[in-house]
């Protein structure tokens, strides 16, 4: 039977972060990188310009050199889900069992191509909201602004992330040089 102090040291020990923790430039740049790559989805007349920062926020959560292959298997993954489920759309009306054919298809894409297990779920998110998100336009129309919403967070969001590590890098520089010089 573990006694309290026990608990609470498993507790702190799943809840404090170790390994990267944010800092404060860090939580900054996301704020920055969320708001610009809204805006810029925005700008684009997109009318679900909120799943840019979210693209943008979530692979944000990474290292840089984890997120650019992320990126690109989120972009890919949003592809085929916006692809199949525009098609579905086309040739099939939306039903139950021709969105579980499409989660199918989606998965056998996924497999076919070699993505990652996150691009098939974010393949199979976006063909959720294609599919099933009552809408007054066309799902081929809802595909498309899926698409270019993802691929603009994530495209911020992994430019504003390299410019960060720049920065950064070059900030550990200069405390390191000056902490040889003296």
């Amino acid at each position: 039977m573990l006694d309290n102090r026990d608990m609470r040291a498993k507790l702190r020990n799943w809840v404090i972060a170790k390994n990267n923790p944010p800092s404060i430039a860090y939580v900054v740049l996301s704020a920055l990188a969320a708001m610009m790559s809204y805006l810029t989805a925005r700008l684009f007349g997109l009318a679900e310009a909120y799943w840019a920062p979210m693209s943008t926020l979530i692979v944000m959560q990474l290292t840089l050199s984890a997120a650019i292959p992320i990126g690109v298997q989120y972009v890919l993954g949003t592809s085929v889900g916006a692809a199949v489920g525009a098609l579905t759309e086309i040739y099939f009306r939306t039903s139950i069992w021709a969105f579980g054919a499409a989660v199918v298809v989606v998965g056998l894409l996924s497999v076919a191509l070699r993505l990652e297990r996150s691009a098939f779920r974010y393949a199979s998110i976006t063909l959720v909201i294609v599919m099933l998100v009552p809408r007054s336009t066309s799902a081929r129309l809802v595909a498309l602004h899926r698409f270019f919403e993802v691929s603009i967070g994530i495209a911020v969001g992994l430019a504003l992330f390299a410019v960060w590590e720049k920065i950064d890098l070059k900030r550990s520089l200069k405390l390191q040089h000056a902490a040889s010089a003296g």
